[in-house]
């Protein structure tokens, strides 16, 4: 075994290499840009080296500095987790002309299955079945030969990226130049291949594992089905819809498209399975490194993945043959990402200010994140992965939902809540999967607005804010005494006896303003009303919070996470707890979901509205890094004309016209780092589109 393992990646991944090698008695060395000199990874390891700055460019894909950290910190083994450099041949072969051991594959295999178009014609030689499709040059005709609908796929990487599904050709050379954009962006090589689409396809992978010395074993398999943009977001182990036979026959594929590349280490052979027939499965690619999903095959087989990749990558053969595994159990696994459901998936961003990961008998959640930590727009959306097993799926999905409801990350937008609501999806419980459930399912999934008690806990934690406890903050000190003049006491009380709302105006991203209106009850509670709401709700009891807007926020301290700040009121009978904490606003989060809601100043408002005479201002979606600008001041355009592209997260959105007219402010160029609403540009209607819209 190896003294020393540079671990060429970041986030969770680093920190889930790590915690293996630290159980080895195996020194850690991470590596970091300057974005993450703070990272959780990096104080985890036994050591770090500053590789560069941001963004990964610059640091995380320079082989030369990676090399460079291997050879001060005198590592032996290069771990490449997963992203970044993780299936480059080139790294590979500059890691052995160095003298260091890669943990994966040899080069060649990396070479054979990055390339799809080559890996489908191996695998094929070697009896494995594929896909129909076709591939460049001749990938149009390929295309209409096997009739829509077609799938658009890079040679090159995978993840999703630059992958069309089209089912118009008459789309198709539009579809094509799309995919090839993406592909050229994301991997460096636009060459592109078609597939025949399968409808309500199923995505099962089989783990494998093979030594140096001709032994290849398979773990089982995943079932991947559940999908958005072609992005896994949850993985289970076994799959349902396997029998043992045809388990039995696509490991043995498996197994064989291992050995067609001479492959070592651990690797995932990927397969497209139609719901209806399962033993028609099709071959689609190989990963060749650790998957983002290993942990739900760690939890049924009791192997460590990671460990035996560092048992092979130093020359040791497998203990175990295939009569060996046994699969025990069910484990299921959600990826949690820095994105907005309600925003359409949006990246999200900002500084995790508090974090309850859980953790527990069954549970397992694997995370870069800690208090403190900035999520940025520079790296992959994904934070953490939550992992539940039992001894049948049915448990196995209750804990995880458990387990995604005790999950807090104030600061940071994550999908928690909506990972939570799919477990809970009755297709999703059946078992009854495919690829293309989460995106037929979405708008059921994703609440249509903000909950009325999100706003009422906002504004009685405003309205305790003012109330006497803080009357000596707000308007100076109380007398020797201790008297507090009542007349500064924002209660609603009046001489004439009627007691007075006090409005609380209020806005959460993504979501139109909304007014509470508060005021005290003779018996010491409350009545809240919302915008549009006829009746007053009641709240009855002190609102006052545990921790109060004006103290610091917490952050976590060097022995373990701070006290969860959390306020418990009661609305119209109905009790509701949230975790909360109040930088530049009110963060409240229950159930894995988290709002951020934010003082709104109507007149302010109202006065831009004034000032900009019905212009429309087109606000960053989420925050970023402008990197297309196709306007400038003053220059007329149309409804729909794309004028700017933001990027966040390895994710582009195209900013265009609202209406025809001119553009009338452009604050940005490309290279600008914009914020989350960040005012981009101000479009001015023409006349013809102001009369239309007044008509």
């Amino acid at each position: 075994m190896f003294d020393t393992v540079l671990v060429a990646n970041r986030g969770e991944i680093a920190v889930r290499v790590i915690r293996t090698l630290r159980s080895l008695g195996v020194r850690s060395v991470a590596v970091f840009s300057d974005a993450d000199a703070g990272a959780r990874h990096v104080r985890e390891a036994d050591t770090a080296v500053r590789i560069g700055p941001a963004p990964a460019a610059g640091s995380y894909l320079s082989a030369e500095r990676l090399l460079e950290a291997a050879a001060r910190t005198g590592a032996q083994a290069v771990h490449p987790g997963y992203g970044f450099l993780a299936e480059n041949a080139g790294f590979a072969r500059a890691c052995a002309d160095a003298g260091l051991v890669f943990v994966g594959p040899p080069a060649e295999a990396i070479s054979l299955m990055g390339d799809k178009i080559r890996a489908k014609e191996t695998v094929r030689a070697a009896g494995v079945p594929v896909v129909p499709g076709g591939r460049d040059p001749e990938l149009a005709d390929a295309a209409r030969e096997l009739g829509a609908p077609v799938l658009l796929k890079p040679s090159a990487g995978g993840g999703g990226k630059g992958m069309r599904l089209v089912r118009d050709l008459t789309r198709l050379e539009e579809e094509i130049a799309a995919a090839r954009r993406e592909a050229r962006a994301s991997f460096g090589d636009d060459t592109l291949l078609v597939e025949r689409w399968i409808d309500r396809p199923r995505h099962i992978e089989i783990q494998v594992l093979a030594d140096g010395h001709g032994g290849v074993v398979h773990l089982g398999e995943r079932e991947c089905s559940l999908q958005r943009r072609h992005q896994k977001i949850v993985e289970e182990a076994p799959s349902v819809l396997l029998d043992e036979a045809t388990r039995a026959a696509m490991g043995e594929a498996a197994v064989q498209a291992a050995r067609s590349c001479g492959y070592q280490g651990a690797g995932t052979v990927e397969f497209i399975v139609p719901g209806e027939d399962p033993s028609s499965y099709y071959f689609m690619e190989m990963n060749t490194r650790l998957q983002v999903e290993h942990p739900v095959t760690e939890l049924i087989t009791g192997l460590d993945l990671v460990e035996w990749q560092l048992r092979v990558a130093a020359g040791e053969r497998l203990a175990f043959g295939q009569e060996d595994v046994r699969l025990t159990g069910h484990a299921v696994e959600a990826r949690i990402c820095a994105e907005d459901p309600s925003r359409g998936f949006l990246p999200s961003g900002g500084t995790v200010l508090k974090l309850r990961e859980p953790q527990g008998e069954g549970v397992r959640t694997d995370s870069g994140l800690s208090e403190g930590t900035e999520v940025g727009s520079l790296y992959d959306p994904m934070l953490s992965k939550v992992i539940a097993y039992g001894p049948d799926r049915a448990t196995a999905l209750r804990k995880l939902r458990a387990a995604l409801a005790e999950t807090v990350t104030l600061g940071v937008q994550t999908n928690a809540g909506f990972l939570r609501r799919l477990l809970a999806h009755p297709d999703v419980m059946a078992g009854d999967l495919d690829t293309g459930l989460v995106e037929r399912e979405v708008d059921g999934l994703v609440p249509a607005g903000v909950p009325k008690e999100v706003y009422a806990a906002a504004a009685l934690l405003r309205q305790a804010a003012l109330g006497p406890a803080r009357a000596s903050d707000a308007l100076g000190p109380a007398s020797a005494s201790g008297w507090v003049d009542p007349f500064s006491v924002p209660d609603g009380w009046r001489l004439g006896g009627e007691r007075a709302w006090t409005a609380h105006h209020l806005r959460v991203p993504g979501h139109d303003p909304v007014t509470v209106r508060v005021r005290s009850t003779p018996d010491g509670g409350s009545e809240l009303l919302l915008d549009g709401e006829e009746a007053p709700m009641r709240a009855p009891g002190d609102p006052t919070p545990v921790r109060a807007p004006a103290d610091p926020i917490p952050m976590r301290a060097p022995g373990g996470p701070s006290p969860e700040p959390r306020f418990t009121f009661q609305l119209d009978g109905v009790s509701h707890t949230f975790a909360v904490l109040f930088p530049g606003g009110t963060w409240l989060g229950r159930d894995g979901d988290a709002w951020h809601v934010r003082d709104h100043d109507p007149v302010a408002a109202s006065l831009s509205r004034a000032a900009h005479a019905g212009a429309d201002s087109l606000t960053a979606p989420m925050p970023g890094t402008v990197t297309v600008v196709k306007a400038a001041v003053g220059d007329e355009v149309s409804a729909g004309q794309s004028l700017l592209v933001v990027e966040a997260m390895k994710m582009e959105h195209v900013i265009s016209a609202p209406h025809a007219g001119t553009v009338a402010e452009l604050d940005v160029a490309p290279g600008t780092t914009v914020a989350m609403d960040q005012v981009l540009a101000v479009i001015e209607p023409t006349a013809a589109t102001s009369e239309e819209e007044t008509a």
